[in-house]
């Protein structure tokens, strides 16, 4: 075979009768399937010599006080997600870009489950395969993880089109990409999406949208910004005290 192991060794893989196969062979097999840095990377980590363990009863992932820091200072829509897109943190502008970015929510039981969301972002099923095969590359071999349990669990049993795209066993890295939104405030809206990663937390990551400086996508995030500016509640007079009201009277 191309890959310079015999047709018997192929099926016995193939079959799972042999489960430990070494890098070597799974490289050679991968650069006979031509498989891309992502898909030979998520392979070779699905054999690693380390043993896997079963992780506590779902830790809560923390961010770190500077990325939260950072999160606050920043004028752009800009959130934090966990490992699995569930939202940490969140600004006032990414809450009113999608009421679905704000903290507790999951942006891909969202994408799945909340027909709004399925409505502001017209480009909605290229997103979720994205996701979707995001998804797989982040848990690795962590299969027994309990967050990621509960999560696909939930979207195999409620969602025909989650069941039919985890199928598929796609892997996929996210990079910065324009997304469109079809925002019921401003209408049809193009913004870049960053995705950066925050040092020091495992999984965690600082995504970012920015509109193209000086294009009408960035008038309408002005706009929706304008409306995220907390109003100021008119003065009232202050009443006079009654010391006051008497030394009127005389």
């Amino acid at each position: 075979m191309l890959a310079g192991i015999s047709a018997d060794y192929y099926l016995r893989l193939e079959r799972g009768r042999d489960r430990n196969p070494s890098p070597q062979v799974l490289m050679a097999i991968g650069r006979v399937l031509c498989l891309n840095d992502e898909h030979m990377a998520h392979l070779l980590s699905l054999v690693a010599d380390a043993p896997r363990t079963l992780r506590p009863r779902q830790r809560k992932e923390v961010v770190p006080d500077g990325a939260l820091a950072l999160l606050d200072g920043l004028v752009q829509p800009a959130f934090i997600e966990g490992r699995y897109f569930d939202i940490l943190a969140a600004n006032d502008l990414a809450r009113a870009l999608s009421p679905g970015l704000d903290v507790g929510g999951n942006q891909l039981r969202d994408f799945f489950l909340d027909s709004a969301q399925q409505t502001l972002y017209p480009e909605w099923e290229a997103m979720t395969e994205c996701f979707v095969a995001n998804l797989r590359q982040a848990v690795g071999p962590d299969i027994e993880d309990p967050r990621f349990i509960e999560l696909t669990g939930e979207l195999s049993l409620a969602s025909v089109s989650f069941r039919r795209m985890w199928a598929r066993h796609e892997v996929r890295a996210q990079y910065g990409t324009p997304i469109r939104f079809n925002h019921p405030e401003v209408g049809d809206l193009v913004l870049n999406r960053e995705r950066l990663a925050i040092s020091g937390a495992d999984g965690q990551w600082l995504v970012i949208y920015h509109a193209n400086t000086g294009s009408r996508d960035a008038e309408k995030l002005s706009i929706l910004a304008s409306a995220c500016l907390p109003t100021r509640q008119p003065q009232r007079r202050s009443q006079p005290d009654e010391a006051s009201r008497s030394e009127n009277h005389r």
